[in-house]
């Protein structure tokens, strides 16, 4: 497949800045951030364990890894939770995301399924960098994730389905809080980023739901979260690549999704203990900038 359109691309110089919301009195405004590696051991395939439970290959485009190292289609909750993990304070949740690829070079996968086989050309990526960030909400304190609480952020059918859960924010290091749906084109020293921001209003009931996104939603603007909704912490995943100017790159996608930057998309399933958790909560709402050691 060649590569995605050139009005797909946008120079980063044009995108504005995002305009975060204000900190009422209530506010939990700590960070809690975490080491769990960049996918240097290679743990990639085509399943998708929050929407696909139990049938192999079912994403058509390989994801990446980190966190926990046993994480495929048939994984159950006791599985992962009996699972090594790339995250150096030993936390066990599934972080992932579909595969970065570069365009000019020929990936390995050329003749396999997930791969060349579903339109997915070009050479894997691995991360130059995968910042894990918890954050708290700009109105209120937040409260414990359950374990085993799933969450997507972001619409990997998003080219069919219209803009309604697209939430792909492309952007280049070093300037900070430029994000588009559009993939970002970068001046010499900076690369790519995705900036994976996941839902973080729970309902207060459910690990999962029938469409996988009802059980957490997105805050307003304001960062209030709505009616009957706790504000939980929020995840935030960034990526960042090392891709040379002018060499154009894609994200994995269905075939039928052209590789479209909008589709861009991240999973997680928490599966941090009682104590990882409540340590996290606590940082955030103490207004603590900690990190997992």
């Amino acid at each position: 497949m060649d590569a995605p359109a050139a009005d797909r691309y946008v120079d980063i110089a044009s995108v504005p800045r995002q305009v975060l919301p204000a900190t009422g009195p209530d506010a939990a405004t700590g960070t809690y951030t975490e080491d769990c590696g960049r996918n240097r051991n290679g743990h990639r395939n085509a399943d998708n364990l929050v929407s696909s439970p139990g049938v192999t290959g079912s994403a058509h485009h390989i994801h990446d890894y980190v966190g926990n190292l046993s994480t495929d289609a048939m994984s159950s909750n006791a599985e992962l939770a009996g699972a090594g993990t790339t995250c150096v304070g030993g936390d066990r949740s599934t972080y992932y995301w579909p595969v970065l690829r570069r365009l000019d070079r020929t990936g390995a996968d050329a003749h396999s399924v997930g791969g060349g086989l579903d339109d997915n050309m070009g050479q894997i990526l691995t991360p130059a960098s995968v910042v894990i960030e918890y954050r708290g909400n700009p109105v209120s304190k937040v409260v414990a994730m359950p374990r085993f609480l799933r969450l997507i952020t972001g619409d990997a059918v998003a080219l069919y389905t219209g803009s309604a859960n697209v939430h792909a924010q492309w952007g280049c290091s070093g300037y900070q809080d430029r994000f588009s749906t559009k993939y970002t084109l970068c001046p010499e020293g900076s690369g790519p980023t995705r900036t994976l921001d996941f839902p973080s209003c729970w309902d207060g009931l459910s690990l999962d739901s029938p469409d996988h996104r009802a059980q957490a939603v997105f805050p307003a603007g304001d960062g209030v979260c709505p009616h009957a909704t706790f504000a939980v912490p929020q995840l935030r995943v960034t990526l960042t690549y090392l891709v040379p100017p002018g060499v154009r790159y894609a994200v994995d996608s269905f075939p039928e999704e052209k590789r479209d930057p909008s589709t861009d998309h991240g999973m997680f399933i928490n599966v941090m203990t009682d104590r990882q958790m409540a340590a996290l909560v606590a940082c955030l709402n103490d207004g603590r900038h900690c990190r997992a050691a």
